[in-house]
Order: structure tokens, then C-alpha cells, then sequence
């Protein structure tokens, strides 16, 4: 799904009122035509947070920027899930994405739950669908990764 700009919407109609009703699941989302992740970066050593920090836990500087992060990577790490809550459906595969220049995420990768489908080494993209409607017509919008298409 992808998910509209609010800032490149024309001023009236339904598509602006629905962007305007859009809203991450997470604060390190960033929506808009090409969504995206993005981290706290230290100003001295580089570590990468997606939480608030006080401080660098590497080298405990006080400063931080914003970083923009990619939205390609490789898969580090898997696991399929079997068992979860009730109201969670599985199977669903959740990996570890070394993400190109540089930074790791932890999510789920989509359409994906056999083995076979992937391996440590596959390569993913960021992509962004709605996980549910609240009370106030608010679409909360999350994020995941797919296997990019090879063309094979």
C-alpha cells in the first residue's frame, strides 16, 4: 500500500482527507509518496537509535541528528513464527534487516512463511500497509519488508 503525502495532495477532496487521517504505527515512520525510517544518529560516533536517547550508550555524547535510512537491505536473521496470541494470525516470518548504508531493523517480512521461500542473504524492501482503523476513522499505517523481485 502506498501511503499519500498530505503535503502534495490537492486542498480539497477525499484523497486529502484520508491522508489527513493517516498516521505511523511507530515514530521512527516517516509517510509521505516514498515512506521511509528514519534514526537518531549520534553526532560524535554515528550509533544509530530508533528510541529516545539521553545519551550514546557507545560513547555517551548528549547530541543527536536525524538520519534518513534506507529502505533496501539484506536479511540477516529469521525466524517463522507458529504461536502467538489469539487475535495475531500465523504462521509470519520475523527477521533482522542489515539495511544498505548502514543501520538494522527488526520487523516482519510479508507474504513470506516457508522456509524455502528465503534465506540469510535475501534481499528485502521497505513497504508500508495499513494494520487497522481506530474509533475516529485514524488508519494507522505500519511497516514491513518483502523479498525484492528478482526477475527470475
Amino acid at each position: 500500500m502506498e501511503t499519500p503525502d498530505p503535503g502534495t495532495i490537492a486542498a480539497s477532496g477525499p484523497e486529502r482527507e484520508r491522508a489527513l487521517k493517516c498516521m505511523p504505527i511507530v515514530d521512527y515512520l516517516v509517510l509521505g509518496e516514498q515512506p521511509y525510517l528514519e534514526a537518531h544518529e549520534c553526532s560524535s560516533c554515528g550509533a544509530l537509535y530508533f528510541d529516545r536517547r539521553n545519551a550514546c550508550s557507545r560513547c555517551f555524547t548528549t547530541s543527536f541528528g536525524a538520519r534518513r535510512l534506507a529502505t533496501t537491505g539484506t536479511v540477516r536473521a529469521y525466524t517463522i513464527v507458529h504461536r502467538a496470541a489469539p487475535s495475531v494470525p500465523t504462521p509470519y516470518t520475523s527477521v533482522v534487516i542489515d539495511l544498505d548504508e548502514g543501520g538494522s531493523v527488526k520487523a516482519n517480512l510479508l507474504d513470506v512463511t516457508e522456509p524455502a521461500q528465503l534465506t540469510a542473504a535475501s534481499r528485502v524492501t521497505l513497504c508500508t500497509f495499513s494494520f487497522g482503523i481506530d474509533d475516529d476513522g485514524v488508519d494507522a499505517i505500519s511497516f514491513g519488508f518483502r523479498m525484492e523481485d528478482t526477475g527470475e
